[in-house]
């Protein structure tokens, strides 16, 4: 299996899969053409099935951290 990256989408944020060797993608959440080389790599993985466990971690972070109340 090919090693896969998780990457932020550089327009939206949005988190996304891409195998190494691409060096586009098509954001599945804002449509925009990402530059793979330009977008922020968060984690790297030997297979698309290990990435994707990643990815959800890193969403289910994410989703925690919007949830907390900012201190006043």
């Amino acid at each position: 299996m090919a090693p896969t990256v998780v990457l932020e989408c550089t327009q939206c944020g949005g988190l996304l899969l891409a195998a190494k060797t691409q060096k586009t993608r098509c954001c599945p959440y804002c449509n925009a053409k990402v530059d793979l080389k330009k977008a922020k790599r968060l984690a790297s993985a030997e297979s698309a099935m290990e990435a994707s466990e990643i990815l959800r971690k890193l969403k289910a972070q994410r989703q925690n951290n919007s949830r907390k109340p900012k201190p006043t």
